[in-house]
């Protein structure tokens, strides 16, 4: 929520874009986002990503689908501010109304990722290479100033090539210390659970052969656990959006919609400040997320209503390096 003084300038001053700085107290919760995050130089794959797609052809029997995982190295840029935009509304008050404009400042971000590794079951001879672009999108982060409704007081903004376009909804947080890491079950919804069944051949597979030895796609948050040990984390802002947020949503190109459809989006964003300074005498920052989208396709095996729901995770740890 805006201060008042922070309010005020925002409706006595004009709309303005400009490059993004952390100085800008207008972000709130995203003010430490400005600037460039990246995997670590030197220790690269700190990026890790699953999913399930449908799969067809004798390699493909009997499961139809196959699981795929790569690792990968991002670059994160947050570059422009969209500052003071204004939402114009109205509130009854005794006598009549009068004007109860909510003010918007956005973040603009850019997200590219390459695949270093990469691997799936069944083999389909297009898992991809390395060094390959596998990931472009483009988005906003909005901080609502004023005006929130029901606790929402941030959203994301994504558009990415496949055709897809959504919007997530949620809420900050300022915790001292590090982040709770959720345990995630990256296991289809709505199938089996037990790991004998033969139908999750795929995850079976890389849960006994980890992928380059360490991720798990049943259990894929660990990876961000493991990152965390020995790091002191002196205080974490939390962003945490969802598509299922009243008002949220994902739409799709029609294709998508009728061969997996992405439903549902869910993200968590660990804006981390550790117990060590950087060459201008600030907190050294960290960036840690783990995003899921659901993706529907093929009936239910439980006997339950509907397709199955297949967990399409991403985590990653990054540094700011600019």
């Amino acid at each position: 929520m805006a201060t008042p003084d922070i309010y005020t300038k925002m409706r006595d001053s004009d709309r303005r874009i400009e490059q993004a700085s952390t100085d800008d107290a207008e972000l709130g919760p995203l003010s430490q986002l400005p600037g460039t995050w990246s995997n670590t130089p030197g220790l690269p794959g700190h990026g890790w990503n699953m999913i399930a797609l449908p799969f067809g052809g004798p390699a493909a029997a009997p499961f139809n689908y196959r699981l795929l995982v790569n690792q990968y190295n991002e670059d994160l840029k947050f570059t422009l501010i969209g500052s003071r935009v204004p939402n114009r509304g109205i509130r009854a008050v005794p006598g009549g109304v009068e004007e109860a404009d909510q003010f918007v400042v956005t973040l603009d971000y850019v997200q590219s990722i390459k695949q270093i590794k990469a691997d799936d079951f069944p083999e389909s001879g297009l898992a991809g290479e390395f060094n390959q672009d596998i990931h472009h999108e483009h988005g906003l982060w909005l901080n609502m100033t004023n005006e929130v409704t029901d606790g929402v007081n941030i959203g994301r903004l994504a558009s990415v090539p496949h055709g897809d376009s959504l919007l997530a909804l949620g809420s900050s947080e300022v915790l001292n210390g590090p982040p709770v890491i959720p345990d995630y079950s990256g296991l289809p919804i709505g199938g089996p659970t037990d790991l004998s069944n033969p139908y999750l051949g795929p995850y079976k597979h890389f849960h006994d052969n980890l992928f380059e030895g360490v991720f798990d796609p049943v259990n894929p948050n660990d990876l961000l656990k493991v990152a965390n040990q020995d790091v002191n984390i002196v205080r974490t802002t939390k962003l945490e959006v969802d598509t299922t947020v009243k008002s949220g949503g994902i739409h799709n190109i029609p294709f998508v919609v009728k061969q997996a459809n992405a439903a549902q989006m869910k993200s968590i964003f660990w804006i981390q400040e550790l117990d060590e300074v950087d060459d201008y005498g600030k907190p050294k920052l960290r960036l840690q997320y783990f995003q899921t989208v659901i993706l529907d396709f093929f009936g239910r095996r439980d006997g339950g209503p509907g397709l199955v729901r297949w967990p399409h995770v991403s985590i990653n740890t990054l540094e700011k390096v600019s």
